[in-house]
């Protein structure tokens, strides 16, 4: 079934989230910190999985330059947090120091923007084979006990990114794999792999890295691939 794969990691991060919510004021601030540091080292591993398996460098890189450019023009981050920011208005008490904002923010772009995201989605609604978004369930499911113990419960929110963006991916599936090439899928995992090494350098805090600007980024790494092939650049 297209969907099991997405239902899969909606029900990890909902378990996910409300144990780290419900633990959140049990655990020491020291090992809470741990915790998302812990998941910042993984998530930058992951991120150099997959984006040294691109073919060609200079594509992800030409898709990086030119997609952060137009996500920046576009103000991909500063929507994000203004979208985060209103349902924090809207859903903590007046004079709160809620992080619900950020939780939410954090997490829509940890679960959302892997390359596991996309080609466990496409994979999951072409031929039914949920493993790679089970991969994925598991470790957001942690993640999100991280994050929820850390930010409280706005990490939850993410449930409607999950659902809408991976579930559409999913059930999109047969066109995106009729349009797209196995290079171009790679190209666009390596991108992916960036900007999952730039979630793990906000999370660890050695750099606040905007990564929802460089969003477009994934959608540019196919049509430079397209005009290299055009062109016979491998």
């Amino acid at each position: 079934m297209w969907f099991s794969g997405t239902a899969l990691n909606v029900a990890t991060v909902l378990v996910g989230g409300l144990l780290g919510t419900f633990l959140g004021d049990h655990l020491p601030p020291r090992l809470r910190e741990n915790a998302i540091a812990g998941v910042g080292l993984f998530t930058m591993a992951l991120g150099v999985k997959f984006a040294i398996d691109s073919a060609n460098p200079l594509f992800p890189l030409g898709a990086i330059v030119i997609g952060g450019a137009l996500g920046s023009a576009a103000g991909f981050e500063t929507r994000l947090n203004a979208l985060g920011a209103l349902l924090q208005r809207r859903l903590a008490a007046p004079d709160s120091t809620s992080t619900i904002a950020e939780g939410f923010v954090t997490a829509s772009i940890v679960f959302c923007v892997g390359p596991l995201t996309f080609l466990g989605a496409i994979r999951n609604g072409l031929t039914g084979d949920a493993s790679l978004l089970a991969i994925k369930s598991a470790l957001d499911g942690l993640s999100a006990i991280a994050f929820a113990a850390t930010l409280g419960w706005g990490v939850l929110l993410s449930l409607i990114v999950i659902i809408v963006y991976q579930g559409g991916l999913a059930a999109g599936a047969a066109l995106f794999a009729g349009l797209l090439s196995d290079a171009q899928l790679r190209e666009m995992s390596a991108v992916g792999g960036l900007l999952i090494l730039g979630v793990g350098l906000k999370l660890l805090k050695i750099r606040d890295v905007q990564v929802a600007d460089f969003l477009p980024a994934i959608a540019i790494a196919p049509l430079i691939v397209a005009v290299a092939g055009v062109l016979g650049v491998r």
